[in-house]
This record gives structure tokens, sequence and C-alpha cells, in this order.
């Protein structure tokens, strides 16, 4: 963990659902060399004086593209390292397209899909919460 003086980074991702089918977004990272290939909530750093959610639709809006709201936490934080915590929050699209700026590709996976994909180490605790919520 961090001694008292250093901060931990929080880090925001979206399990981004929709309805028809119910499924989830995940994106595929191209770096850094480690986690390239990969698959991930889509989200990223939370900047000084945002709010979680602030930066999720921040992220949301610069990565892919659209305006999301955001709903409940899914899971607890999860460590990334000693310097870092990882909180995802169910999302939906409200507005816009979706576009790929910082990851090669898209897919909308189904429970029964999630096991299809290999996930960011950090990501994967969640996979069964995700796959009770898309039932």
């Amino acid at each position: 963990m961090p001694s008292p003086a250093q901060r931990l980074v929080a880090v925001v991702g979206a399990a981004l659902l929709r309805d028809d089918p119910s499924s989830v977004l995940v994106s595929r990272r191209t770096g850094p060399p480690a986690l390239a290939g990969l698959w991930e909530f889509p989200g990223g750093k939370v900047d000084e004086g945002e709010s979680d959610e602030q930066a999720l639709v921040r992220e949301l809006r610069e990565e892919l593209g659209i305006e999301a709201s955001v709903g409940m936490r899914l899971g607890g934080d999860l460590p990334i390292g000693d310097t870092a915590v990882l909180r995802v929050y169910v999302c939906r699209i409200v507005a816009g397209a979706l576009t790929l700026v910082d990851h090669d590709e898209h897919r909308w996976l189904t429970a029964a899909e999630l096991d299809d994909v290999p996930w960011i180490p950090v990501d994967l605790p969640l996979v069964p919460e995700l796959r009770r919520l898309l039932a």
C-alpha cells in the first residue's frame, strides 16, 4: 500500500449494459504491452476534484464518444498494484454512437459469452457478479 504521504489513484470502469439482448460492452486494450489484447471495462483515472461518476461520464465521452448515465457500483474496490484502486459502475448509454479511440475493438457480451474473452486481471473478479446481473 502507499505510504501515508501517498494517495491512492482512483480508476473507474463502466459495466455498460444494454437490454436487447441483455449484454455488457467490453473493450480490447492496445497497451501497455503486458495488457494489449486483453479485454476490460472502459474507463480511466479520476482527476483531482472529480467524483467517480463525473470521471466516468467524462472518460466514456472521451474513449467511446457516448453520453452515459451512471448507476450502482458493481463489487467493491479492486486494487491495481500498490498505488491505485478500480471502482466499476453499472452504466447505460443515453446518447451517441460508439467509436474506437483507446481500444482496437468493442464487443457486446451476453452472460453466456463472458468467458469468451481474456480479461485484464483486475476486472476478472467482477465477472461472476456481472453474470448474475445479466441473467
